[in-house]
């Protein structure tokens, strides 16, 4: 921060020892320096240093309600420097600056012990801020102020055993038409676990039927749901994250997704420990019904910053996987006969097919570029047909020859 020579200022600015660091957590060092430079000659009484972090959440309950808001203070500091040991004193006992020379005053503090601090975030209701501040105290005038922000982001280990346990879930609806009974759909999935990074990859294990009349379309999500709280009300923000789609399924059909993936994007961690921000992650798994509400499952997520490191739950997430595919697609062993696939794949229920399947926005177009919706058959796992083999006949029971007399 420059300042003009009105205030006999030439520069005043905050700089850090490590400038390329891009962020600091709990129990870190934070030093730097306060740089002076002064246009003219110049007094002072004091250089102060100051740092401070904080939550603040601010947002309305309605167009003609009050705005409300709340914060919560996570850190504080504040040093004074010695300027005696580089500046002489005048009569008044003021410090001198003499123009033309560049003052540097090192300072550094220990952010708190884990626990105690929350990451940085900036939302649309609220913010985590964290900042340094240096004050120049002069004579007869307002202190001069620059300061610098930085980040803080805790670290968050998703190899602890509850983020490695599997989540589960199943969820069904029944669907109606003009109050009329139509059948139901059901949603039933499971992720080996809860905790992930950015670029990893979900695999999702579920199974989906339809007994409605309907055309319906599996998708799966990520979303982030913002929670901000300010004099006991709430305000919650949703957002799509990235989404993945299955193939569409018609009426008294099922589908299985078996180990289908999506990518975890670039994001920033959970937010867990704040007391008036929080921000969760889950997995939504859904089935898109034409005329009617989606049926949506929610698996909870959380994003960390220490990735997946395999040691002790290689085998539990193995067996899980395991177990969640032989309980859905275990096949006999001996091949089934022709009039039994029929029967296999189909489930009973309505069979008059609804052509429309609109999801609204993105997915409408989404819709489009699949090319209409007969494009891409449904992915069905046919089992192998009997062995067989070709006989001939006439080696198997020649001819005989009868004479007639």
């Amino acid at each position: 921060m420059v300042l003009s020579s009105v205030n006999k200022m030439k520069v005043f600015q905050l700089v850090f020892s490590d400038p390329g660091r891009s962020f600091y957590s709990s129990g870190d060092k934070l030093s730097g320096s306060v740089q002076l430079e002064a246009a003219h000659c110049c007094r002072v009484t004091g250089l102060r240093v100051t740092a401070a972090g904080c939550a603040h959440v601010e947002h309305r309950g309605g167009k003609k309600r009050r705005s409300r808001s709340q914060e919560v203070e996570y850190l504080k500091y504040e040093e004074e420097l010695r300027l005696e040991e580089q500046l002489s004193r005048d009569s008044d006992g003021c410090f001198l600056l003499q123009p033309g020379k560049t003052y540097s005053f090192q300072f550094g503090f220990e952010l708190p012990a884990p626990g105690r601090l929350v990451s940085s975030y900036k939302g649309k209701f609220g913010y985590v801020r964290y900042y340094t501040r240096a004050v120049l105290d002069r004579p007869s005038q307002h202190a001069l102020q620059c300061e610098r922000e930085f980040e803080v982001e805790e670290p968050l280990d998703i190899n602890r055993p509850d983020l490695l346990a599997p989540a589960a879930a199943s969820k069904q609806k029944k669907v109606t038409c003009m109050f009329i009974p139509d059948g139901q759909v059901s949603i039933s999935a499971k992720i080996d676990r809860k905790g992930f990074c950015e670029g990893e990859d979900i695999s999702i294990n579920a199974k989906f039927e339809n007994t409605c009349s309907r055309i319906v379309v599996p998708k799966a999500a990520i979303i982030a749901k913002h929670t901000y709280l300010a004099d006991g009300r709430s305000k919650v923000l949703c957002q799509k994250l990235s989404a993945v789609r299955g193939n569409h399924i018609i009426s008294g059909m099922c589908d299985m997704w078996q180990g289908k993936t999506i990518r975890v994007p670039k994001l920033k961690p959970s937010l867990l420990s704040c007391d008036i921000i929080k921000v969760d992650y889950a997995l939504m798994i859904y089935l898109h019904i034409p005329g009617s509400e989606k049926l949506v499952l929610e698996l909870p997520l959380v994003i960390g910053t220490i990735p997946f490191s395999g040691v002790g739950s290689r085998t539990s997430s193995m067996s899980s996987q395991a177990g969640s595919l032989s309980s859905w697609s275990s096949f006999p062993s001996a091949p089934p006969s022709y009039s039994n696939i029929h029967r296999d794949l189909r489930v009973d229920g309505p069979r008059t097919p609804l052509l429309h399947d609109y999801d609204g926005g993105e997915d409408e177009e989404e819709e489009e570029e699949d090319g209409g919706l007969f494009m891409r058959a449904p992915e069905l796992h046919y089992p192998p047909p009997p062995a067989y083999t070709e006989v001939d006949q006439d080696t198997v029971n020649p001819p005989q020859v009868v004479q007639v007399f």
